[in-house]
């Protein structure tokens, strides 16, 4: 059954069927969302690979989990689209790789969605299996803008695959459920462009004002660095100046998504912010970018909305230093000390 499938998806867009005439619409059933076993051919490769829904049906992913280790995969995205990028089984999803003139098995380039892009989960470092909180889960399918999930796997080194016969099935396998859940997650991303200069530490800083009329119920976070990262803080700011530690972890531990600190709610007014503190060991400036030898300052947030859509705007970035600092753009109260200690 296994073979069947990782030939199959060579040749066309899978479609993610459940019958649901033959199970119980409570029941958690399982779907393996895998690189159909590729052969990564050059260094800091991103490949792509969809799965088309149902779009008869509607699901709710309760779970995410990983099949993958960091020995293989440097990190896992997952992102809903409305379009995928390309109409092609697998493709190159990173601009890193596109530059390569030797990487003619992967010569496709195209983003992992070209319509309604929004990040639905993340892995790396060998975290552990996701389960969301009983009755909240991501829609996807017939009543939401999701309509096809695409996996993107990060293959930073290629040492496993120099046998010229090792292939991988990297990926995630999701659990869903069709009984209908009121509590529908969402994804918020906060990160920063910028550069650090080389044999310093330097703040990686961004902060947004949320102006939806929404009411988030924050659950979970995620930080993501590459090598310099040293701790990664994120925090919601009140109307009264108050910040608020939603979490804070060093970000070269396993990089799951950990229970939120505080129990809060953001609601219009808030102020998202998150902190990157940053150590440059080496002797040239390192700048936001795509391979191992950049870096990245992410800090994901995890919620749900109780009887409502997710929110619009999906992601907060500032250009980061050194155009942008929490004290240039006159925030009060800032926890100086407190956000790069852990």
């Amino acid at each position: 059954m296994r073979k069947k499938y990782l030939n199959i998806i060579f040749y066309i867009t899978i479609t993610f069927i459940i019958d649901d005439s033959q199970c119980n619409n409570d029941e958690i059933k399982k779907y393996p969302l895998l690189m159909p076993n590729v052969r990564p051919n050059v260094p800091e490769l991103y490949l792509c690979t969809p799965v088309k829904i149902n779009s008869s049906h509607t699901y709710y992913i309760v779970g995410y989990e990983p099949n993958a280790t960091m020995e293989v995969a440097h990190h896992i995205l997952i992102y809903g689209c409305k379009t995928p990028g390309t109409s092609k089984a697998v493709w190159n999803c990173g601009e890193m790789a596109a530059a390569s003139n030797n990487n003619v098995e992967f010569s496709n380039v195209a983003s992992p969605c070209a319509d309604g892009s929004e990040i639905l989960y993340a892995w790396a470092r060998d975290a552990p299996t996701l389960r969301l909180p009983d009755g909240v889960g991501f829609k996807i399918g017939k009543d939401s803008q999701i309509k096809y999930l695409v996996l993107q796997v990060h293959y930073a080194h290629i040492d496993h695959f120099k046998d010229g016969v090792t292939t991988d099935d990297s990926g995630i396998i999701l659990h869903y459920t069709s009984k209908p859940l009121h509590k529908l997650a969402g994804v918020y991303l906060l990160g920063t462009m910028g550069v650090i200069p080389a044999k310093s530490t330097e703040y990686m800083e961004t902060a947004c004002l949320f102006m939806e009329n929404k009411v988030l119920h924050p659950f979970a976070y995620r930080t993501h660095t590459h090598s310099l990262g040293k701790v990664v803080a994120g925090y919601v700011i009140d109307r009264d100046n108050n910040w608020i530690e939603l979490g804070k972890r060093d970000p070269l531990t396993p990089q799951m998504f950990y229970p939120i600190k505080n129990n809060v709610t953001i609601t219009k007014g808030d102020i998202l912010a998150a902190r990157c503190t940053m150590s440059n060991y080496r002797d040239r400036d390192t700048l936001i970018g795509a391979t191992n030898e950049d870096e990245m300052c992410n800090f994901y947030l995890m919620y749900y909305v109780d009887n409502d859509q997710t929110v619009d705007m999906k992601w907060c970035f500032t250009r980061g230093p050194p155009s942008f600092y929490w004290k240039t753009a006159n925030l009060k109260n800032i926890p100086d000390r407190e956000a790069s200690m852990l």
